[in-house]
């Protein structure tokens, strides 16, 4: 069995606080870490910061997501960086100061998760004219983004949901890019040859066949729509799933064949590794 690339969800935010550079660096340490998986969107100065939530309150697990309140893109870049991740003393960097903690060895996929606003257009595949508009409302974000990665060696990828995003990366940026899915996989599929993507990401209950325990994806029954799987790699463009939490979800995506898989956890491929 060909081992999937294991890509660190948030730097593995099952063990470390996520999005940080302390969780980064727990990651990048160990042997099995081929990628980092990283959430990215403006502070109220337009710079790139790493937080996937729209607002600074909230919770995961029961504990404070940080000990600051307001969007994220309203909130001035020194008050973000001061701002304490779930109950610890690790903080919210900006992704050049990420980056700069990440060896040239493990690639990073940067999801872009906002340009700054709120009408945002998720998992669409969008009509040309406002595929277009789109396009246009993440370019500027896009290439802060791009230019905070120009002194990154390692493979980059960037993902989002929505087509503005890849849009954008596709005019301003010569790097990877893939669309994630969540519901509606034809979409996606549309997308990726859209934009001729060299990945997409469906989550893990997109796999045909890969566990017959899990719950279908929203809006269907049963086995998924159309084998994401097969069309994507048929194509010749990678699968990478979300989220893995456990040894048996991550044999059983092995065993289907996707390219990589994103883990909340490490360790998860050490059975597979085995076989």
């Amino acid at each position: 069995m060909t081992r999937p690339a294991v890509i660190a969800h948030r730097g593995y935010a099952g063990v470390a606080p996520e999005n940080t550079i302390a969780a980064v660096e727990r990651a990048v340490a160990r042997d099995e870490t081929a990628m980092l998986e990283i959430d990215v969107r403006p502070a109220a100065d337009g710079t790139p910061v790493v937080i996937h939530d729209e607002r600074l309150e909230g919770t995961r697990e029961g504990r404070p997501l940080t000990d600051a309140r307001g969007l994220v893109r309203e909130t001035p870049l020194a008050d973000i960086r001061k701002a304490h991740v779930l109950g610890t003393a690790e903080t919210i960097p900006t992704l050049a100061d990420l980056l700069a903690a990440v060896p040239e060895t493990v690639g990073v996929n940067v999801e872009l998760k906002s340009p700054g606003r709120s009408d945002l257009q998720v998992g669409e595949s969008l009509p040309p004219a406002d595929g277009e508009r789109r396009r246009e409302a993440w370019q500027p974000f896009v290439e802060r983004v791009v230019a905070d990665c120009e002194d990154f060696g390692g493979d980059l990828l960037f993902s989002s949901f929505c087509e503005g995003a890849i849009a954008a990366v596709r005019e301003v940026a010569d790097e990877a890019a893939a669309p994630l899915v969540r519901d509606d996989l034809e979409a996606g599929l549309e997308i990726a040859r859209r934009y001729d993507c060299e990945a997409i990401h469906p989550p893990r209950n997109a796999i045909v066949g890969s566990d017959p325990t899990e719950t279908a994806p929203a809006g269907q029954s049963g086995e998924p729509s159309v084998d994401v799987l097969a069309a994507a790699h048929d194509e010749g463009r990678a699968v990478n799933v979300w989220t893995v939490t456990n040894w048996l979800q991550f044999d059983a995506l092995a065993a289907a064949g996707v390219d990589g898989i994103v883990a909340d956890y490490p360790g998860l491929g050490d059975r597979s590794r085995s076989q």
